[in-house]
């Protein structure tokens, strides 16, 4: 049986329940979009959900953002699909949508309530796009990628024994 993950923005104007698979926060995410939306360490988590699941109160309060992106892989400016939502009262972020993949939601770790299992090992991603800044602290088993790795949120959970059915 998936896992309950039950959030909330900072204000508690948007609360929201989804079940998840992939509930581990492993995956930190240095691109310069997670990096500014999530205001923290110079990085994003990003956890996996069924989207069919999300149970949302406080729909009044969500704003959307969609990303304009130019960089290397997109030397043109593209609006990206994804839908970051957020808080338009407290602007917390609270998950990522991206109708290309119609049956996930992305939750930010950030904006979790429930209790996480702490991962085995992490995935740092995007390092390419990070801020001269940021120092990753890259642990013993640590994976690090320039861009996106070939595995995805489900089979990393799959790989190390933390999927939940």
């Amino acid at each position: 049986m998936p896992v309950l993950l039950k959030g909330s923005c900072r204000c508690n104007a948007v609360r929201f329940e989804v079940e998840s698979h992939t509930p581990v926060p492993f995956m930190l995410c240095y691109c310069s979009i997670c990096r500014k939306q999530q205001g923290g360490g110079g990085f994003a988590i990003n956890l996996g959900a069924d989207y069919e699941t999300l149970n949302i109160r406080g729909k009044r309060s969500l704003g959307v953002y969609r990303a304009e992106i130019e960089d290397d892989e997109h030397p043109h400016c593209e609006v990206s699909t994804g839908e970051r939502n957020f808080c338009k009262r407290c602007g917390s972020a609270l998950w990522l949508y991206d109708p290309t993949w119609p049956d996930l939601v992305h939750p930010f770790a950030s904006a979790i309530d429930s209790e996480l299992p702490k991962p085995p090992e992490k995935v740092h991603l995007m390092l390419k796009y990070k801020a001269n800044w940021v120092e990753p602290e890259i642990g013993k088993g640590d994976k690090t990628f320039d861009v996106y790795p070939e595995e995805s949120i489900a089979d990393w959970h799959k790989r190390t024994g933390m999927w939940v059915d």
